[in-house]
Order: structure tokens, then C-alpha cells, then sequence
């Protein structure tokens, strides 16, 4: 992913480069967390996705195939002049190729990923998008430790699509991204938090996308929401992730 405008697919944050996002702050560990938690497997993980009656009146989700609805693998392939930024796009627009059923999982790379999609008849401008994926042996809280060290490289950076086959330049579209880091309290139950806003600057309309992942156990839970010129993106819904953190920490408590 350059930025794109709002679209029904997960911001899927897939393979061993998911989250070395520079620009995010990390908030120390709940004090009221549950231990390291266990590893779901992916029908666990599945079922551990937030639902309709979690959240109450107003909330409909929908639970996806990762990677399912992109018209493409652009955002995977597009050419980063800062090559250690690449993980930004990633974290934030589907990693796997359109139609795939499961995530590829590479050395480190996450083993199992459910995606979802929560629309609010509150906010009809848009909805909250969101990805959980599961790790083995100590890896997710490994990636949330990188995350600050691409801070100063990734502060601003390009990114260069693929050419399309009618286009006999071969010049594929340059954007410009600009990178903020957004203060990120951790909810209850969870082991940390991190938040960054990711814009495209190359149009006559910025747009924005704001993330938020969260670390519970050996999972993490990425959240985003798009935005558009003079109506930014919002930070995701609270109430949403505070949910899904606790569904998820129930389900890691479980033997």
C-alpha cells in the first residue's frame, strides 16, 4: 500500500516484516494483564474475533478471508526508496495475494490471521478495519520492540507502484508518505500498545490511514481506519478494541 481510499478488505499485516512500522509509540505493559497467554490455533483465532453482540446496538461485523477483496497485489510489490519501510505499507493494506486463504507463513511470520471489518451506523463516512494474527515463541513481542528504530528513516519516504501492462513508459505512480506517531494508551488486559498515522501526499487530496496494534499474549490486533482531505482518519474505535482484547486474552486463558 501508496495510501488508498477506503475499501471492504483488512489492512492485514502479514509475513515476518509485519510491524517494524517506524513512528509508533509503545506504551508499557497492563498492570492487570493475565500472563503471556497461549497460542490459538487458526480456528481458535477465528473464533476469537470480536462479534456483533460485544459491542452492542449500531456495531455490524464481518469476519474475511485475509487478503479478500483487493483488486490486486499492488500495495505488496511497490518499489520503497527506504527499503526498511517497506513494513509500513504492509501493516497497512493486505501482505497475501488477492483470493488467498491463509497468510504465507515465512521464518517469524505470523502462523494464523483472521480479518474482520466493523461497520458503525454512527459513523456512516466509514469503518474500522482489523487483523488478528498469531506468533510462535516470543515473536509478536520481538516486533512491537522494533517498531521504534525505523522512527527516524521513516519519517517520510516514497513509494513507486507497479507500471500498469498499458502503460508503454513503464513509470509506475510515485507517492509521497509522511509518518506520525500517535500517543497510544494500552487497554486493560493487553501487554502494549502502539499507534501511528500514515498519509499520502501526492494528490491534490491527502488521504490518511491511523493504526492501531495492540499486543495480547503471543497475538497482535491492528486496527485502522482511512481518511480523506479535510475528514482525517480517526483513531479506532475504543470500544472495539477494548473488546477484542478481551475475547482474545478469554480465549488464550482457556485449556
Amino acid at each position: 500500500m501508496p495510501l488508498r481510499p477506503p475499501r471492504p478488505s483488512a489492512p492485514a499485516v502479514v509475513c515476518v516484516l509485519l510491524l517494524a512500522a517506524a513512528g509508533c509509540t509503545t506504551v508499557g505493559g497492563s498492570a492487570d494483564r493475565a500472563g503471556p497467554g497461549r497460542e490459538l490455533s487458526a480456528a481458535e483465532l477465528r473464533a476469537a474475533a470480536v462479534a456483533d453482540a460485544d459491542l452492542g446496538p449500531g456495531y455490524t461485523v464481518t469476519v474475511m478471508t485475509p487478503g479478500h477483496g483487493e483488486t490486486g497485489a499492488g500495495g505488496a510489490w511497490e518499489i520503497v526508496d527506504v527499503p526498511a519501510c517497506r513494513p509500513l505499507l504492509d501493516a497497512v493494506t493486505p501482505a497475501v495475494t488477492a483470493g488467498a486463504a491463509t497468510p504465507s507463513p515465512g521464518p517469524g511470520g505470523a502462523y494464523a490471521e483472521t480479518d474482520l471489518s466493523v461497520a458503525r451506523a454512527a459513523d456512516p463516512r466509514g469503518g474500522v478495519y482489523g487483523a488478528l494474527l498469531g506468533y510462535r515463541s516470543g515473536r509478536a513481542a520481538q516486533l512491537q520492540a522494533e517498531l521504534e528504530t525505523l522512527f527516524g528513516p521513516c519519517a517520510s519516504f516514497t513509494s513507486t507502484a507497479p507500471a500498469p501492462a498499458s502503460d508503454r513508459a513503464g513509470k509506475g505512480a510515485r507517492t509521497r508518505h509522511r509518518l506520525t506517531r500517535d500517543d497510544t494508551p494500552t487497554p486493560g488486559g493487553a501487554d502494549g500498545a502502539t499507534g501511528f498515522t500514515l498519509t499520502n501526499e501526492s494528490g491534490a487530496v491527502v488521504l490518511s490511514q491511523r493504526a492501531v496494534l495492540v499486543r495480547v499474549g503471543p497475538a497482535l490486533v491492528v486496527f485502522t481506519t482511512v481518511g480523506v482531505g479535510a475528514e482525517p482518519a480517526e483513531l479506532p474505535d475504543e470500544r472495539i478494541v477494548r473488546q477484542q482484547v478481551t475475547r482474545l486474552r478469554a480465549a488464550q486463558a482457556r485449556r
